[in-house]
C-alpha cells in the first residue's frame, strides 16, 4: 500500500470520528460502559482532538514530509504495540505511526481501552481488506521485530527485560507541572483547570502540580475551578475525594477545597485523583532550570511553555517522553 493511499484512509477514518454513524456511536458507548473513568464527553473529546489534530491531509502529509518515508516500505517489519488504558484512545498515536510508516501492527490493547481502538481498525480493514495484514490484535506478543510499550514504572521494568533483545521503546510513568506568576486572568485559571481535570487527571499530560510564587492568592484559582464541580457527582471521582480529605483530616494536614479538587503543599510531582499538589517558589529561573530534562514530567504549561489549556491538544509530532516514535520506526 502506497503512502499517499495510508494518508487517504487516515483522512476517512478522521471523517468517520466526527460522523455520527452508528456503528462509531455503539463503539464509544461501549468503551464508556467497560470503563468508568470513561465518561461521554471525555470519549468525545479525545475522539475529536484525533480526528482535527492527526488525521487531517494537510497535518499527514506536513509531518512525514522530513522523514522522506518511501512511497511503499518494502522491508515491512512486526511491531508490537503494548498500549496504556489510562484516557480514551490514548494508544492511537503508536498504531497510526507504525501504519503510516508502512510496517505491520501487533496490538495488545489494554482491557480499559479495547473497544475504541478495535472498532477503528476493524473500521479500516472493512474499507480495505489489505490493512488486515497491516494491523491485527493479539493477547501476547511474540516473535515482533520491534516493540513499543506503555505502561507503569514497575510494568516498564518487565518490558525492558522481555524486549531488551529488539529495537524497543519503553514509555514509563509521567505527568506535567504548571508554573503560576500570580498574574493569570481568570481566563488563564479556566483554561488551568482543563489542564488539571481533563480525563480526571489521569492523562500524563494533566497537569497534577502547580508551582506558585511566595504569598500566592489561592482564592481566584480555587474559584476558576469551580467550573468542573461537577465532576464530584461521578461516585469514583468522589470516593477518592473523600478518601484523600479523610487522610488529610486524620493527619491534621493542611488542604484548601473547592469541593471539587483538594489543594495540598506537596513535594512529589504526581498527585492523588481528586487533588492537585502545590509548592512555592521564589526564582522562576532556579526552579525552571530545576525542572529542566526531568525524566517524570511530560510538558510544562505556563508563560513561555505550553499555553494554560492546551497540554491536552498535542499536535501530531509532539511524541510521548519525547521519543521520536516515528523516527524509530523509519530506521527499522
Amino acid at each position: 500500500m502506497i503512502l499517499q493511499h495510508r494518508i487517504g484512509l487516515l483522512v476517512r477514518l478522521g471523517e468517520y470520528m466526527l460522523s455520527g454513524d452508528p456503528g462509531w456511536q455503539q463503539a464509544k458507548e461501549k468503551a464508556v460502559n467497560e470503563n468508568v473513568w470513561f465518561i461521554p464527553e471525555f470519549v468525545e473529546f479525545a475522539a475529536k482532538n484525533i480526528a482535527q489534530n492527526f488525521l487531517e491531509k494537510d497535518i499527514l502529509e506536513k509531518w512525514v514530509a522530513p522523514y522522506e518515508l518511501p512511497s511503499i516500505n518494502h522491508k515491512p517489519q512486526l511491531v508490537g504495540i503494548v498500549m496504556a488504558g489510562n484516557i480514551p484512545l490514548v494508544g492511537f498515536h503508536d498504531f497510526l505511526c507504525v501504519f503510516i510508516a508502512g510496517h505491520k501492527a501487533i496490538i495488545k490493547p489494554s482491557s480499559k481501552d479495547d473497544a475504541l481502538i478495535r472498532h477503528l481498525v476493524e473500521t479500516m480493514i472493512s474499507w480495505n481488506e489489505e490493512i488486515s495484514g497491516l494491523a491485527q490484535f493479539a493477547g501476547m506478543l511474540k516473535n515482533c521485530d520491534a516493540y513499543i510499550a506503555t505502561g507503569s514504572n514497575n510494568s516498564a521494568g518487565y518490558f525492558e527485560y522481555y524486549f531488551k533483545k529488539y529495537p524497543h521503546i519503553i514509555r514509563r510513568n509521567r505527568t506535567s507541572v504548571a508554573i503560576l506568576t500570580g498574574k493569570e486572568t481568570p481566563g488563564d485559571l479556566e483554561k488551568l483547570a482543563d489542564d488539571v481535570y481533563l480525563y480526571f487527571g489521569l492523562g500524563c499530560r494533566n497537569v497534577t502540580k502547580i508551582y506558585v510564587p511566595e504569598h500566592y492568592d489561592f482564592i481566584p484559582l480555587l474559584t476558576a475551578f469551580k467550573k468542573y464541580d461537577y465532576l464530584a457527582d461521578y461516585h469514583k471521582y468522589r470516593h477518592n475525594y473523600d478518601y484523600n480529605l479523610a487522610i488529610h483530616l486524620l493527619n491534621k494536614k493542611f488542604y484548601m477545597s473547592n469541593s471539587s479538587i483538594l489543594l495540598v503543599e506537596d513535594t512529589s510531582l504526581f498527585s492523588p485523583i481528586s487533588q492537585l499538589n502545590y509548592e512555592f517558589y521564589s526564582s522562576e529561573n532556579v526552579l525552571i532550570e530545576s525542572l529542566k530534562d526531568n525524566p517524570a514530567i511530560q510538558c510544562i504549561a505556563g508563560k513561555n511553555f505550553v499555553p494554560m489549556g492546551k497540554t491536552q491538544y498535542p499536535a501530531i509530532a509532539d511524541y510521548a517522553d519525547g521519543v521520536d516514535t516515528l523516527a524509530f520506526l523509519s530506521h527499522l
